[in-house]
């Protein structure tokens, strides 16, 4: 599972994926390796051990907060594949919106052509991951100014494979 956080405005790519034991996750920031474990102690407490220190993450009234030595920082957690995060990340119609893969896999079709004129919504490039094939929509009106994939090759999740303007 990729994730983008940002902690009081600072951004980091967090990679997660599930350890030997139930609480353990193998956790990669910005391409740091760090083994840690995470449990939930309370209805919106969780709890990490991470290089033999704990720290709480705490939910209040749908804000999240990280707890480290009494001092509380503001967390934003979005999962890069959700509509809501590449939606807010497009912001208002105006300027280059880049279309980027949200996960690994291989570019199936590439639908809307160089050049092309192109409604909000209509899709742009299809990918395949996991035998699942995915419409990679444009986020707003206007012109395929680049497609930067090409039909069977493998993508990265955050790689550009299009920009609209």
């Amino acid at each position: 599972m990729i994730f983008e956080v940002s902690v009081d405005g600072r951004d980091y790519r967090v990679e997660l994926e599930r350890g030997e034991s139930p609480a353990q996750w193998k956790c990669e920031v910005n391409g740091e390796q760090i083994l840690l474990d995470a449990t939930t102690t309370a209805p919106g407490v969780l709890s990490l051990i991470l290089g033999g220190k704990s720290y709480e993450i705490l939910e209040s009234s749908g804000q999240q907060q990280l707890a480290i030595s009494g001092r509380r920082y503001s967390v934003d957690v979005r999962d890069p594949r959700a509509w809501r995060t590449r939606h807010a990340r497009a912001g208002a119609g105006d300027g280059p919106r880049k279309i980027v893969a949200p996960m690994p896999g291989k570019v199936v079709r590439v639908i809307a052509v160089e050049g092309s004129e192109i409604e909000q919504g209509a899709a742009v490039i299809v990918i395949e991951a996991m035998k699942m094939q995915n419409e990679l929509k444009s986020p707003k009106k206007g012109t395929v100014a680049k497609v930067l994939a090409t039909e069977g090759a493998p993508v990265n999740a955050g790689d550009v494979l299009a920009v609209i303007t």
